[in-house]
């Protein structure tokens, strides 16, 4: 056996030990309510993100997802704003039934999506990377019902990528990382 491939194996051994090795990100919590296919749904409006940090960027790059993947289609964001600015409807302000179905009457859709972010930038030595927390759910226009949801936290730091000496993953990375992870369970838990 060669040198490098033993140091490896007892670097790799040593960091398991120590505790620093991870097993991969956290796990993605999700629910899909019972009896529900949520891709039946062909139509969805994404309605502004609450949060802190870059919800509108966030919200672009979740509906760029959900088109890309095919699985929903979605109402122009341009629409979506008109009607939540003729609504006086603040973002990230709590939704009453009658608000959610005169929503789905004026977009003619069945359902919208949700969603709520919060980002930090921390510092783990001389190292700074991102750190992103979001829940998604789809919410029934008709019956306020929760259709779907799921919840996760992502991290642009690694403990292998600080010792190969690479660069933590930015803040696009990891958001991408996160809404791909997000969205897999959609179709996971209806099949």
């Amino acid at each position: 056996m060669s040198k490098n491939f033993v140091a490896i194996i007892l670097l790799s051994l040593l960091l398991s030990l120590s505790g620093c090795y991870s097993a991969g990100p956290p796990p993605i919590e999700s629910y899909v309510r019972e009896n529900t296919n949520v891709l039946l749904i062909r139509n969805i409006a994404v309605l502004p993100f609450e949060g802190s940090g870059r919800t509108a960027r966030i919200r672009e790059l979740t509906i760029t997802q959900l088109l890309a993947n095919n699985v929903f289609d979605v109402v122009d964001k341009g629409l979506v704003d008109k009607l939540m600015q003729q609504e006086a409807i603040q973002s990230g302000a709590p939704l009453d039934i009658f608000t959610l179905r005169r929503i789905g009457e004026s977009l003619d859709v069945k359902a919208v999506m949700m969603g709520s972010v919060e980002e930090v930038t921390n510092s783990r030595g001389s190292a700074s990377y991102e750190e992103i927390t979001m829940t998604l759910r789809i919410v029934e226009c008709e019956t306020g019902q929760v259709l779907w949801q799921a919840s996760g936290m992502r991290s642009g730091y690694s403990t292998a990528d600080r010792l190969f000496g690479m660069a933590p993953k930015d803040r696009f990375q990891v958001t991408l990382g996160l809404l791909y992870d997000l969205m897999d369970t959609i179709s996971a838990e209806t099949e």
